[in-house]
């Protein structure tokens, strides 16, 4: 899976040509794994997920976030890699950064919901 996600960035990358160099493209996921086997004897349904950002206006070269650690009293709910950054966060930072979204109007992309912009994740234009 991940390198269909890194070809298919490739392709857009050759495919957009200068225009990458003011492109931001977001890879999210909110479908985590366990850390401990579930009731079916898989890992799925977790809650720690991963973004990625790439493209020529990324601020790049850096890993975010905080790292929980697996021990039994680090996971959430004493199963799950625990989240330490809501992804919300880093889609709006994205969207206000970058696409010049205005603040006040992040509460319209996700309703009900107090997110605060993750700043620093796009070269300023």
């Amino acid at each position: 899976p991940l390198a269909q996600l890194d070809r298919g960035i490739g392709a857009l990358r050759q495919g957009l040509g200068e225009s990458w160099n003011r492109t931001v493209v977001l890879a999210l996921t909110e479908f985590g794994r366990t850390v401990r086997i579930n009731g079916t004897g898989g890992t799925d349904h977790g809650t720690g997920t991963v973004a990625f950002l790439a493209g020529g206006a990324v601020a790049g070269g850096k890993v975010g976030g905080t790292w929980p650690g697996l021990r039994s009293g680090q996971l959430f709910e004493n199963r799950d890699l625990a989240p330490t950054t809501d992804l919300r966060s880093v889609v709006a930072g994205v969207l206000c950064d970058h696409l010049h979204l205005p603040s006040h109007a992040i509460g319209t992309v996700f309703p009900g919901a107090a997110v605060e912009p993750a700043r620093g994740l796009v070269v300023p234009v």
